[in-house]
């Protein structure tokens, strides 16, 4: 019973309401299977958790929610499974957090530093991926699952 009760705390806090300690709007572009989004967003986050909230015409149309669990409108999943719903099944469980945040995906694999950012490229049996962070905007692209990410600054 006690790890029950433990189990549903753990489950219960992923979701639940988080003080952000930064907040950005963004121009944010999402482009995958079960996602595709183009528009204003905010980008709230503190140390451990994520939240992307998705406008159109000033109304919040989704919220992304990214701490131990994954929570969208839908409800709460943990990482892998959302990867495998919205996104790819072989890309790792960081992803998406990595990616909002503008952090080098795949443990840093081809990283190249840039004058203010760096760039990576992963080819792989199951992915090809242009990813590029600067001062001014993130790009993740991956051509042999048709998946985009583009989150760039207000001008």
């Amino acid at each position: 019973m006690r790890y029950f009760l433990l189990a549903l705390t753990l489950l219960l806090s992923a979701c639940s309401i988080k003080n952000y300690e930064h907040s950005q709007s963004k121009i944010i572009i999402i482009k995958s299977p079960k996602l595709k989004f183009a528009d204003l967003g905010y980008i709230r986050n503190s140390d451990d958790s994520v939240a992307l909230e998705l406008f159109v015409a000033g109304k919040l149309v989704k919220k992304i929610a990214i701490n131990y669990l994954v929570c969208v409108d839908e409800g709460c999943m943990s990482r892998s499974a959302f990867n495998e719903e919205y996104l790819n099944a072989s890309y790792p469980d960081s992803l998406i957090q990595n990616i909002v945040l503008g952090r080098a995906i795949y443990d840093g694999e081809g990283k190249i530093k840039t004058e203010d950012g760096f760039t990576q490229q992963i080819k792989r049996e199951s992915v090809d991926i242009k990813y590029r962070v600067n001062a001014h905007e993130i790009f993740f692209k991956d051509r042999k699952n048709r998946i985009i990410f583009k989150i760039k600054d207000i001008q």
